[in-house]
């Protein structure tokens, strides 16, 4: 992980996680409202991408989890919100997404698919379609829309952001490896 690449223990990955927790939360307000979606297009999966394979599955899902359960008193959600009703909502299923696509993500990345760009674009299109796959079924149940409608306004029109923020984090993480390569001299040793 890159993460490891930042020497220390259990203090290195309190910091680690609370990063990628404000990371998540300035990312969150990145909000961009798509009618007639109750979903907005956020930089949010971006975040999680990013988190999971810079910090690993455990602390890249950690990191969600603290921004979860901040989102519950704080405004850290997308646009400033914040609130048990926004995980009941429409948009609770992506929330509950992120966690679980930083952790996969994380260990796709522990398994070495965040090193090379074409392998980090898939990695971080399989973790997106993770938070799709969780959205899509609690958007169309919180709403009772069709399951067109909610494929529709829960994926179908976010696709091609999608892909772009996969293709940005495929540019970036690799980037920051060949960084740290250069400044270690080699590969950082795995966990």
């Amino acid at each position: 992980m890159l993460a490891d690449a930042v020497p220390g223990g259990l203090v290195r990955d309190v910091g680690l996680v609370a990063a990628g927790t404000l990371f998540m939360a300035l990312m969150s307000q990145i909000a961009i409202p798509v009618p007639p979606s109750p979903v907005p297009i956020t930089g949010q999966t971006l975040a999680v991408v990013v988190c999971g394979a810079a910090l690993g599955p455990n602390r890249g899902a950690a990191a969600m989890l603290v921004w979860l359960a901040l989102g519950l008193w704080l405004p850290v959600y997308a646009d400033g919100d914040h609130g048990l009703a926004q995980l009941t909502g429409a948009t609770g299923g992506y929330i509950v997404g992120f966690v679980l696509a930083a952790y996969v993500v994380g260990r796709l990345a522990r398994l070495g698919a965040d090193r090379r760009v074409g392998v980090a674009f898939a990695a971080f299109v399989a973790g997106q379609l993770i938070v799709f796959g969780l959205g899509v079924p609690w958007l169309k149940a919180s709403t009772g829309m069709s399951w067109s409608t909610a494929i529709h306004d829960g994926f179908t029109i976010f696709i091609v952001g999608g892909l772009l923020k996969a293709a940005l984090a495929a540019l970036v993480v690799p980037g920051a490896w060949r960084c740290v390569r250069r400044l270690d001299g080699q590969w950082p040793r795995r966990p």
